[in-house]
């Protein structure tokens, strides 16, 4: 072989190899996503991303209807009823709504709210952020008061949760009364007596 046939024979096996090499690049961004996606399960396309950003986005725009409910223990001589019964909120969004509360007693009464949620399944997905019931409440006879519940429900509330009652009992905090009864009658024993 003459040193020209050996000199293009050897351009001809460099451009066949820059060829190979070019190919065999350009084949491992399929190549690595076919692996990628049959092996590992991982997708790396924007289909994934898009579907979980519209999955996101339906799941915050999704309205749920908030009941209200409010009673007393029959010791507490209390009217206690929510302002507003029904709410349609959306979820991961903060909300307000109030209490009514009047103490129809003679004298002033304690009280301490227990709140319950139905379905039982929906508590863990309903966030209070600001309740009175975790204070107790002190109303002085013939006292009325709007106290406030702010809250947020999660967007992972399971969908076929439509609907969720909020629902608070007031109690008489007997130890709390008592003990406003008792400074009371201090501070009214305390108090000095105009001269007859």
């Amino acid at each position: 072989m003459s040193g020209k046939a050996a000199r293009t024979a050897g351009i001809g096996k460099m451009v066949l190899a820059a060829l190979a090499a070019f190919a065999f690049t350009f084949s491992l961004v399929p190549l690595y996503r076919i692996a990628c996606e049959k092996v590992f399960g991982i997708r790396l396309d924007n289909t994934a991303a898009d579907a979980g950003t519209v999955g996101a986005a339906a799941a915050e725009a999704r309205m749920v209807t908030v009941e209200f409910d409010g009673g007393v223990n029959s010791s507490l001589p209390w009217s206690f009823r929510p302002n507003q019964t029904r709410m349609q909120v959306r979820v991961g969004e903060q909300y307000e709504t109030t209490y009514y509360a009047h103490n129809d007693g003679d004298r002033t009464i304690v009280g301490s709210a227990t709140p319950s949620v139905a379905p039982a399944r929906a508590s863990g997905y309903f966030a209070k952020t600001e309740c009175f019931c975790f204070t107790a409440q002190t109303l002085v006879a013939g006292e009325t008061r709007d106290m406030p519940v702010r809250f947020i429900i999660d967007p992972s509330l399971p969908a076929d949760v439509k609907t969720i009652t909020l629902s608070y009992t007031f109690f008489k905090n007997d130890v709390l009364t008592e003990r406003e009864h008792t400074a009371a009658v201090a501070a009214a024993s305390t108090v000095p007596h105009a001269a007859p």
